[in-house]
Formats: structure tokens, sequence, C-alpha cells
């Protein structure tokens, strides 16, 4: 596995690297310090994730050019905020996972399993493969409004979830084609290209 690690401080770019390599199979970290080396390494080959610190000089416009470039290259974002509306932000850049830098190990490890296993973490609302679901696993009352079926929102709920087409398949008891359906009827129907964007989309749809 070939991750790129953009992030501009020497110690955490260390702790990182050594724990990319502490619980992954026979990991190539590259470590780069500025989104110019990022975008010159990404010249030179694409790797299975980008890890990114968003206070990088340009950090979010990197995220958009990555995701402009190489749609299917998940990038896990590293914040130094919490916030909801920064996780959605990043999510609606192309990010595939939002870390924020306060997050503990566990967690951070955590989000990249599920993010290279094809899903999307979003902080408290993610679950690693095998982990029981929330028991609000329908769709909330609150997105009675959106121009969707039951079905269709309960796949959106479960996309909030970070899970992928193989999990969601699981949950409801069809198969992984029957879910790819669902998923293109919902971004259809939201009027946006992608998973993350869908589930961002939803979220700004049902503000005040």
């Amino acid at each position: 596995m070939r991750v790129l690690l953009v992030n501009a401080f020497p110690m955490a770019c260390a702790a990182l690297t050594g724990l990319i390599e502490q619980h992954f199979a026979v990991p190539q970290v590259q470590g780069v310090d500025s989104a110019a080396a990022a975008l010159a390494a990404l010249r030179q080959g694409v790797p299975d994730l980008v890890l990114l610190d968003l206070r990088v000089d340009g950090g979010l416009e990197l995220l958009v050019q990555i995701h402009h470039e190489h749609v299917q290259l998940p990038v896990v974002v590293i914040s130094g905020t919490d916030r909801t509306e920064d996780a959605l932000s990043a999510l609606g850049a192309g990010a595939m996972g939002y870390v924020p830098e306060r997050s503990d190990l566990d967690t951070l490890v955590e989000a990249l399993c599920l993010v290279l296993a094809g899903g999307t973490y979003v902080p408290t609302l993610a679950r690693l493969p095998g982990k029981p679901a929330p028991e609000a696993a329908q769709p909330p009352q609150d997105w009675a409004h959106l121009p969707l079926t039951p079905r269709q929102k309960h796949v959106l709920s479960l996309l909030s979830q970070g899970l992928p087409n193989k999990l969601i398949a699981r949950e409801l008891g069809v198969s992984v084609d029957t879910v790819k359906d669902h998923v293109a009827a919902v971004l259809k129907a939201l009027g946006v290209s992608s998973r993350t964007q869908a589930v961002v989309a939803a979220t700004q749809k049902n503000r005040p």
C-alpha cells in the first residue's frame, strides 16, 4: 500500500509514518511538506491513499485539485477543528474522511481502514465493518422533505454513516447492484455526483 502523507510538521509526519507502518501491511509512505511537492509526487505516481493536513499552505485548494484530477483517489483530511461545518466543507471538496487533530490514534486508524474499505469517515457517524449499526438506522425524520423514496432515504442514512455499498447491501438484505441503483437515484435526486456530496447536500438542505 502506497500512502502520500502531506504534512508540514516534521514531528507529526514522523509519528503518522510510524503509525501507518505499524498498522498496515507493507506500507510505502512518502512524506511531503507542501502542496507543490504533493502535486509533484502525484505526477510521479498515484498512491492508494492521501493523508492531508489542511494546515499545509493551500491545503483546501490542494484537496479540490486532487479530487478533480484523481476522482477515485481516497483522501483523508486531518484538521485542527472538529466543527461539523469544516467536516462538511472538506467532504464537499472531495475528502473521503475527516479526522480532527485531537482525535486519538485508534480513531485515525479506524478512519483509514474505513476509507480504504470504500467507506467515508465522518466524526461520530462512521463505523468499521463488523461493528453493530447505530440504533438510529432509519433515515432521520427531518429528511422527510427530501425528494427521495423511503428506501432511498434509508440508503442515504447508511451513506451518512460512511458505509460502502457492500455493507449497505448487507444491512438492507439486497444485492450490491441494487444498492448501486439506489445510490445513483439518490445522487440524481439531490443533483450531486458523489456519495459524500449527497451527505453534504442532505445536511445543508436540512438547515433552517
